[in-house]
This record gives C-alpha cells, structure tokens and sequence, in this order.
C-alpha cells in the first residue's frame, strides 16, 4: 500500500482555500476513481493525466488508484489539479520522492503529451501560497502574472518533466521575477472636451473625492467623451488597490493581462446587459461588472435604458463596496467599490426644451422614472450638460485651448492628499459618523443647508452626500474649512432632484 500528499488550490470567489489532493495505490483490479464534489473538467483530468504521464515516459500503476480531493464539500473546478494529480501518482509509485513535495503547492492543466498549460485564478492563489510559505509551481505561461506579487516563490515550467527535474534537483527551474514597469497609460486627455466649463469641473470634483456623478443633456453634448476621460485625472493605484483588483480580473472568464497592471478599470457594459452580468453569478459564481470596475470606473451611458432590476442590484454595492452572491451550494464575495458615473438624455428624444421635443410631459416622467428615485438619491452629483455651442465646434486657437488632463491631475492629487492625511481615505468613503469631525459647518452655512433640503425636499443621505462633495470643493480650494461657496456649489449638483417635484 502507498500513499502520497500534494497540495494545491482551489477558487472560491477571490479566496484560494487549499486543497488536499491524497493519492492511494492499493492492490486489485486497475482502475482511477477521484472523489471530493468535483465538477466534470475535473472528473475528466484522470484522462489527460494517464496519458500525459505514459507520454513523458513514465510508468501508470496497473493497480487500483484512488484520490480524494479534500475537504470533500468544498467545490473543485477546470484543470488546475491535473499537475498534482500526476504528480501524486508519480510519488505515490515511488516513481517520485515524496520529501520533495514537501512545502510546496501546484496547479496547472495537462495535455495529452505532458504540456502544461494556463489556469484562470493564478493570483489568488500565489497570494495564498505566499501567506502559508509555500513555494508555487505553475505552468509557464502564468508565471508573469505570479510575478507580479511581491515576496512571492513561483517557479513556472512548461512541461510536466522540468516539474520532475526540478523536483528531483536535477534541473532547478526558474524563479519568476516581477520585470512589469510602470505603465504608461494611453488614457484620452480631457483636453480634447472643448467648453463645458461646468461639466469638466463636477468631473474634476468627482476624481477628487471619488463621488459617483450623473451627466444629463441632449445628445452629442460630450457626456461620454467626459466620463471616458476620467481614469486620465484619477490618482495612479496604490499597491494593494492593484493587488485587488487584478485578483477580481484574474478570476474573471476574460482573466488578466500584466500589461493591465496598474491601470485603472473601465467599465462600460451595454445597456442590454443582465442582472447577472452586472453583478456577477453562475453555479460557480463569477465576478460581474460592478466587481470587475473595482478600484475603477464604472459608466452607464443611457443610464434609463437599462432595466429597473439591474439599476436595482447597484444600490447596496454603492453603499457597501461588496457584493455577496450566494447559490444552493456556495457563497462568494466580491469587492465592488468602484466610482460610478452615469450618462442620460432629459427626455425620450433627448431634446427637451427646444422646438423639435414633442415629448409629452407624462412621457418625460415615464422616462426619468425609469431610474428610481433610491438610486439616484444614492448619487453624489447630478450634473446638467448645456448643448454644444457654435464656438465650440470651431478650432481651437491657443489662447483658447482647455486645460489637459496632466494639469487637472496635479490639483486632484493634491487634493486627494489632503484627504488622505486627515482621515486616510477619499471623502465620498467618509461614515456618518465622521462628518462631524471632518465637515464641520458655520451656523450660517448650516441654516443654508437646512435651507436647500427643505426647499428640494432632499433625504438624510443627500444631505450627507451634499457635506461630502463640500468637503472635496474646500480640498480643492486648499481650504480648512468648508466655505459658503463650497456649500452652495456642493448643493448647485443636486439640482436635478427637483425632476419630479
């Protein structure tokens, strides 16, 4: 009787729980049976491992092999355990040392002929391994992506007999080595949005606090042009927000790409897409837009356009910064605090206001309507965006021309620094609790407040959102203290609440 230990890891949500992969070989007909909930790629692994071991010249044990996949009620899927399932084998036949398996974690899918190849959910995994002190051995194509956390051991190979090579120090594969630079982001520059002076300013305001904005106006105003401009204004990833949201990524059905690294999502899924594609799902449950928009942008344009129940399923992620999905058998938890900014037209035909709308008034209610007022009360900042004016479609002379979008960025950074040194997180994430302490009001100021939420009939939350973007417009200011023209230009985006009043 032999039995041999490999460990590896499983993916669950952005978690990488281990798993105990036990090879027995015991006397009786032969034969290959795997148990532990195991999906069918994984079932399908016995396969591609028996053929990849008789192909890289070794011996398959003509006896009865078992293997369990531990713990037996966590779900295990796709081809990462093919790599230690042969090896198991391999070490439970004593074709391999078992001492050699010590500390040690792998994953990687097989061919037929003992190539290994690419996994999704590498990151999350390499974050594990490093936490327990393991060393991680992964197909080769993987091994930039493991790269790229710090302090890691990984070690990629490409074949099934440099994993044994090395396992026997005959030949020592190569650590992984992180050779990512800084990237230089291609972002559109916000110099290019001619005029909408009022607009590129709340866009700026929002980049500097990190607050969620709407942009209303007719068509071809430039509400998508500004919202696609946004990651060019915004402050660049710090290590762990990079570290998260290429976790999310790496997991994804699209994966991640090293290039990425750094780079701040943007999210613009069409106003077509589902409930489930927004906030992710599946038996296995995978990452929707909201979580892949993590650290990034998130933008709605047509926001009325998409369905009431996928506006809906936004509202706790705003608030919250996660979204749970829970299935019969398995829950998973995704982060989701992304920076939402949405584009929508005034009325159906998007012309309000001028001789050619003749949309009716009740259709222009049925139309805002679609966007629920808990949603939009859920909004930082509702901005108007004036039509194009003939000046502004001819070309721009140089005294004429706007501001680009690396001198935008150095007032945000500062700002944001601000922010940071005196609460260690932007505004729009302050709590409640801390607006007493960071957002503190004169007693005129107050009285203009209580003012404008009588006069709007604005909620608590709005009147917490309005003391935010204050907050963020004093920043700015380089100032203290949030003054009457910061309050009243904080209370100037909530204009749009008066829709139905």
């Amino acid at each position: 009787m032999s039995i041999a230990t490999v460990y590896s890891r499983a993916i669950t949500g952005i978690e990488a729980p281990v798993v105990t992969i036990e090879v027995h070989i015991s006397n009786g007909l032969p034969s290959l049976s795997i148990v532990g909930m195991l999906e069918t790629a994984v079932k399908e692994s016995k396969d591609r491992v028996r053929s990849a071991l008789l192909n890289s010249q070794f011996n398959f044990p003509q006896q009865r092999i078992t293997i369990n996949l531990a713990p037996a009620d966590l779900p295990k899927e796709g081809g990462r355990f093919d790599l230690p399932i042969a090896l198991g084998i391999l070490a439970a036949s004593n074709q391999l040392p078992l001492s050699s398996l010590a500390n040690k974690e792998f994953i990687g899918e097989l061919g037929l002929t003992g190539e290994l190849r690419a996994v999704r959910g590498v990151l999350p995994s390499i974050l594990a391994a490093t936490q327990a002190n393991n060393e991680l051995i992964l197909p080769l194509v993987n091994v930039d992506e493991a790269a790229l956390i710090d302090g890691a051991t990984s070690y990629g190979a490409s074949h099934l007999l440099e994993v044994c090579a090395h396992l026997f120090g005959q030949q020592r594969l190569s650590m992984s080595v992180n050779k990512q630079e800084k990237a230089q982001i291609p972002y559109p520059d916000l110099a290019d949005v001619r005029g909408q002076s009022h607009a590129r300013r709340a866009l700026e305001i929002a980049a500097a606090g990190s607050h969620s904005l709407i942009f209303s106006g007719p068509p071809g105003t430039g509400k998508t042009m500004l919202a696609s401009r946004l990651p060019s204004i915004l402050a660049e990833m710090t290590e762990q927000e990079a570290v998260e949201t290429a976790t999310v990524h790496s997991i994804s059905a699209q994966g991640f790409k090293v290039d990425q690294w750094r780079q701040r999502p943007f999210r613009s899924p069409h106003h077509t897409a589902s409930a489930v594609a927004m906030v992710g799902g599946g038996s296995q449950p995978r990452p929707g837009e909201i979580s892949l928009a993590h650290n990034g942008v998130l933008f709605l344009d047509e926001l009325p356009e998409f369905d009431r129940k996928v506006l809906e399923v936004l509202r706790e992620p705003i608030e919250s910064g996660k979204i749970t999905i829970s299935r019969a058998a398995n829950q998973a938890e995704f982060p989701a605090r992304f920076q939402l900014i949405a584009a929508m037209n005034p009325c159906p035909c998007g012309y309000l206001g001028e001789s050619r709308c003749h949309c009716t008034e009740d259709q222009v209610r049925r139309y805002r309507a679609k966007v629920s007022g808990p949603l939009m009360d859920r909004i930082d900042m509702l901005v108007e965006v004036p039509p194009v004016t003939k000046s502004m479609l001819r070309p721009a002379q140089d005294s004429d021309k706007e501001e680009d979008s690396a001198t935008v960025c150095k007032r945000v950074l500062q700002a944001r620094k601000r922010q940071m040194a005196r609460a260690g997180k932007t505004n729009a994430m302050l709590e409640n609790k801390e607006l007493d302490a960071y957002c503190i009001l004169s007693e005129s100021n107050y009285q203009l407040l209580e003012h404008a939420i009588s006069r709007f009939g604005l909620s608590a939350r709005a009147y917490h959102r309005i003391l935010k973007v204050a907050r963020t417009i004093a920043d700015l200011a380089n100032s203290d203290q949030i003054q009457t023209a910061h309050l009243s230009e904080a209370i100037g985006y909530r204009r749009l609440d008066t829709r139905n009043t």
